[in-house]
């Protein structure tokens, strides 16, 4: 198999980047997408050359590292994957893919397909901890939740923060992964006694971290890994409504 690649080469955080194209025969069709970036750096390395910068970690569609957008499209073409996830299968034989990182103001290119996805965790520091009594370990059945909250908040916290949701949105919001990652704490029990004063610190956040508004597009919906639902942003807006008021 043969593919062209034109992905963008970028020194560094404050150096303007460029496309840069490279030419791999010989892939197998099984090969996964970053196996095949591994495969063209070794063989930039063997010619002397800088290998392509990019981020990765479990290669099982988990910890969400691999944030690159292929062909205009966060994390590639197959639906519910990661990068990682994606197989060679999925081109045609002399395909020409573009691969870059996520464009977003709140996250900077430091190098090549590798962006600051720091917001994020500053985000998730400021939504803080919960309250829970310390000491012996309770019970696990000291604190009953009903089995449709439980999955609803397992439904929320399936978010792996690669930030596809971002990268797709027009106005480069983060509200898909913020209001997952407040609403799992906030259906659960445990995450009661800070749950408007959370909402409030990580609206917060994310504002002063950069981050566009959302316009009900649902683009950040149609590209998430983990298919997780734009309903998590109408949940939100009402805790955050809620809190609001509540302050006043």
């Amino acid at each position: 198999m043969k593919l062209h690649l034109k992905i963008w080469r970028q020194p560094g955080r404050d150096h303007p980047g460029h496309f840069v194209t490279y030419e791999l025969d010989g892939l197998n069709p099984d090969m996964s997408f970053l196996e095949m970036l591994d495969v063209l750096n070794d063989r930039l390395t063997r010619e002397g050359k800088e290998p392509v910068a990019f981020e990765h970690d479990c290669r099982e569609g988990i910890c969400g590292s691999c944030a690159m957008a292929i062909n205009g499209e966060p994390h590639g073409p197959n639906e519910g994957a990661t990068s990682c996830q994606v197989y060679l299968r999925s081109f045609r034989d002399g395909e020409t893919l573009t691969i870059e990182p996520w464009r977003a103001r709140a996250f900077p290119v430091l190098k090549d397909l590798v962006t600051d996805r720091s917001a994020f965790d500053r985000i998730m520091q400021a939504g803080g901890f919960i309250t829970v009594n310390t000491g012996q370990a309770p019970d696990a059945n000291a604190i009953p939740i009903g089995k449709e909250v439980a999955e609803q908040a397992f439904d929320a916290a399936h978010c792996i923060g690669c930030g596809a949701c971002v990268a797709a949105c027009r106005n480069g919001s983060a509200m898909l992964f913020v209001a997952a990652k407040v609403s799992h704490l906030g259906l659960l029990p445990q995450g009661q006694p800070e749950r408007k004063e959370r909402v409030l610190r990580m609206v917060e956040a994310m504002d002063a971290a950069g981050f566009g508004n959302c316009s009900n597009q649902y683009a950040c919906e149609a590209v998430c890994p983990k298919e997780i639902s734009a309903d998590w942003i109408a949940r939100m807006n009402r805790d955050y409504a809620g809190a609001v008021v509540k302050k006043l």
